[in-house]
């Protein structure tokens, strides 16, 4: 492996990160800037809370309504119409908690299996 690659594997948080954050930013779903907005206030209480997560924005996840999408995986936690105050939520009670919140939450399918890569 690279060390070019190896840095940004450490950067994005791969070898210390317990989850996955994928939010749909539109602009299907939502419109765009609520998506935007939404993932300014991610990015900001991650690293406020120092969460021992990655987090990567998407354009699609292929729901197309109800957005901005979020997942939380390994959980396999699909939620809707996640603004900042919805996400504040998921933050306390999911991440932080371990209890998904029901309000906001639109599907749950935990991906398992042995890893692809070791």
């Amino acid at each position: 492996m690279s060390h070019d690659i190896e840095d940004g594997l450490k950067k994005a948080g791969v070898f210390k990160s317990n989850r996955h954050l994928f939010l749909c930013l539109g602009p299907d779903c939502c419109r765009t800037r609520d998506g935007e907005q939404t993932w300014e206030y991610i990015k900001r209480r991650v690293k406020e809370l120092d969460l021992k997560v990655m987090r990567t924005k998407a354009a699609c996840l292929r729901i197309c309504t109800g957005g901005p999408i979020l997942v939380v995986y390994p959980d396999g936690t699909w939620y809707s119409h996640v603004t900042p105050q919805c996400f504040e939520r998921i933050v306390q009670e999911h991440l932080l908690g371990g209890t998904p919140v029901r309000e906001y939450l639109i599907a749950e399918h935990k991906l398992v299996g042995p890893p692809a890569v070791s």
